[in-house]
């Protein structure tokens, strides 16, 4: 039985959307750096604290590897925290979210995605996002501004579950969906609150009960340390469910941790993240209208990796073409996501041809029509039972 709750309807840009999200879990701390194109999330962060609508701390610092470590400290002390950044920023922080995630501290940051330097680039890829992949966070991928605001309520939820205590991240696509406005329906800040109550499960700094936390890890004990984070991700995947569906009884919206289009019948899927699996239900409607069998899984949570529902839904299909937004520099067969998908099926009797496709680095448009010419690429392959060993990069200059 679904709750019903009343909703203001705003338009609002995906950055502002996740800053509402932030206000009505009722973030203790803020502290973050200002950075293209998220520094609009923390703007409006510090407006809200400013008109007295959210009682937080928040702290200006010098750096995005500040900016973690303020809220590392204040999550130690018991606080629900928050930080957001992009691209050189989450490299700059690289360090310091691994000491976050070996400290277990449920910190949520959103990323607005954003190519790497040099050159210098200011636009969307997933650049930044893949290379903080191996740090232990949680990451979720989401496509459009109700999805991620919906996802961050979610992810304090996640985060905080005893069985878990692990910090999240929620990606989205910097400008394509960053600076867009929605339509975005609110709901009542006190029923956001009672979603997600305030209740500290994790160890934290307390003169009463002191502890140390992150001293050295001797050989003797680094391992088992670092293996309790394995099994908080085992823990995880089950709890990240049943999060999605309490939040669709008690808000009305129903998320997965991937989800399929037309993938029933599928004679060929497309895999990618983003919000650029708009573009991709809009060609498979226009594709299907053409007789074409083609389907989509969109991935929406990447770590940990929903081997199982990708199984699920890709096993029968006679091929597979994942569509990366990053490039794994190196790597024998392909990008990032691919690299995953692959290891899925390989112990798999039953597996699907494989492709790699690279799209949209540094934002290069990706149209319909190279939707449309990856589509008719894969079913080639299918008809010669043979795929390329590298992967296939749309629309570059070669």
């Amino acid at each position: 039985m679904v709750k019903l709750i009343k909703a203001q309807r705003k338009a609002l840009s995906t950055n502002y959307a996740v800053a509402y999200a932030v206000k009505m879990v009722d973030v203790d701390v803020i502290a973050a750096y200002p950075i293209t194109p998220q520094t609009h999330v923390v703007e409006k962060l510090a407006e809200f604290i400013a008109n007295g609508e959210l009682e937080a701390e928040m702290i200006h610092v010098e750096s995005e590897h500040s900016a973690l470590s303020a809220v590392i400290g204040a999550a130690a002390a018991g606080a629900r925290t928050f930080t957001a950044t992009s691209a050189q920023g989450l490299e700059l922080m690289h360090e310091i979210t691994h000491i976050a995630s070996g400290m277990r501290l449920p910190i949520v940051m959103s990323i607005a995605t954003r190519a790497l330097s040099a050159p210098i680039s200011i636009w969307c890829d997933y650049s930044d996002i893949m290379n903080a992949r191996d740090t232990s966070w949680i990451i979720y991928f989401t496509s459009r501004a109700q999805e991620t605001f919906d996802t961050i309520i979610q992810a304090y939820k996640v985060a905080e579950n005893e069985k878990i205590l692990l910090p999240v991240m929620v990606a989205y696509d910097g400008f394509i969906t960053s600076h867009t406005y929605e339509p975005v329906d609110l709901p009542d800040e006190e029923e956001v609150r009672k979603f997600v109550p305030k209740k500290v499960t994790w160890y934290t700094l307390d003169t009463e009960k002191p502890v140390t936390m992150g001293p050295v890890g001797t050989p003797d004990w680094y391992y088992e340390f670092k293996y309790q984070q394995v099994i908080a991700f085992e823990n995880a995947l089950p709890v990240i469910k049943q999060v999605n569906d309490e939040f669709a009884k008690w808000f009305g919206r129903k998320y997965d941790v991937v989800e399929p289009y037309m993938i029933d019948d599928a004679e060929i899927a497309l895999v990618s993240y983003g919000s650029v699996v708009g573009t991709i239900r809009e060609t498979i409607d226009e594709l299907r209208k053409e007789g074409i069998k083609v389907g989509l899984l969109n991935l929406r949570l990447y770590r940990p990796f929903p081997v199982e529902d990708i199984k699920k839904y890709l096993s029968k299909v006679p091929i597979v073409g994942v569509l990366d937004r990053a490039i794994s520099y190196g790597a024998p067969y392909g990008g990032p996501a691919y690299t995953d998908v692959a290891s899925v099926f390989y112990h798999e009797a039953d597996r699907p041809l494989l492709v790699n496709f690279i799209i949209g680095i540094g934002q290069r448009t990706v149209l319909p029509d190279d939707i449309k010419f990856i589509t008719k690429k894969l079913k080639e392959f299918l008809d010669k039972k043979q795929v390329p060993p590298r992967p296939i990069f749309i629309g570059v200059r070669e």
